[in-house]
């Protein structure tokens, strides 16, 4: 990639930015407010929405998100493309100080993710990519040296043993059904449990190879996710209907879904 979108490269840019304060914050004491819907909020997760807005509202095209104001649905329904933005995905992580938070932006167009990047505050490192563009793996202090950017190829073939990404935080009876499921294609199945979307990053590199998601999430929690796995070759259904992911919809909450590589699509068929 020689030459990127100036709005990819832009959104690149406020993912690094937005990590750093993030991070200065992560060294110190930091207070949280619990939100009306119960969710936890601190100034990292508002001071990272400030930074990522500044980088992002001058290429002109509207940003809904976790922190950003909600646009009512008969206006947002008009939007061609917009920005889908989880400033601090992980805020639980990052208030427990497991590392396991990131940032996530992604391009929609016409209810599609098209390009997305999820970026790892700690590890100073993000996947970046959709269908327009390849996939990469970035180091933050490349950002501008593109001819440093790692390619990522489709994953060549399942896990032995076949390895499931799946949530710290929430677990559920459709899960069990899910592994059972899985157990049919490989006896041995391991675990590999990580907070917020860093399970894209496992699923993006091969070291996973399903992500079933059985309990809540917003749409900006999985749109970059989808876009990067998509452009691999890999998918995210609705776990009932097996259609991918619709994004700016009136109600922003995803159903229930599953996220598979190339490879296990292929020996799921």
């Amino acid at each position: 990639m020689s030459e990127l979108d100036h709005k990819y490269q832009s959104a690149i840019s406020a993912a690094v930015a937005a990590s750093k304060k993030i991070m200065d914050i992560y060294q110190h004491d930091f207070d949280t407010i619990i939100k009306d819907d119960g969710s936890p909020l601190t100034k990292a997760d508002l001071a990272s929405t400030k930074i990522i807005h500044e980088f992002l509202e001058p290429l002109g095209i509207p940003i809904t998100g976790e922190e950003t104001d909600k646009m009512p649905y008969s206006e947002r329904k008009l939007w061609k493309e917009c920005w889908c933005v989880d400033p601090l995905d992980g805020t639980k992580e990052f208030i427990n100080r497991n590392g396991e938070f990131a940032v996530n932006i992604a391009l929609l167009r016409g209810g599609k993710p098209v390009f997305g990047l999820i970026a790892s505050p700690v590890q100073q490192i993000m996947f970046v990519g959709g269908s327009e563009t390849g996939v990469f793996k970035i180091d933050f202090d490349n950002i501008k040296e593109h001819e440093k950017w790692e390619p990522i190829t489709d994953p060549s073939e399942v896990n032995n043993p076949m390895v499931m990404t799946c949530s710290r935080s929430h677990h559920s009876g459709p899960v069990l059904h899910f592994i059972n499921e899985l157990k049919k294609l490989s006896p041995t199945i391991e675990f590999a449990k990580k907070g917020s979307a860093l399970k894209f990053f496992d699923l993006a590199s091969g070291k996973a190879d399903a992500y079933p998601r059985f309990a809540p999430t917003m749409e900006w929690d999985i749109a970059a996710g989808q876009a990067i796995l998509e452009a691999l070759g890999g998918s995210v259904v609705h776990a009932e209907t097996g259609l991918p992911l619709y994004y700016n919809k009136e109600n922003l909450t995803n159903p229930y879904f599953i996220a598979k590589t190339k490879p296990l699509l292929a020996l799921s068929s």
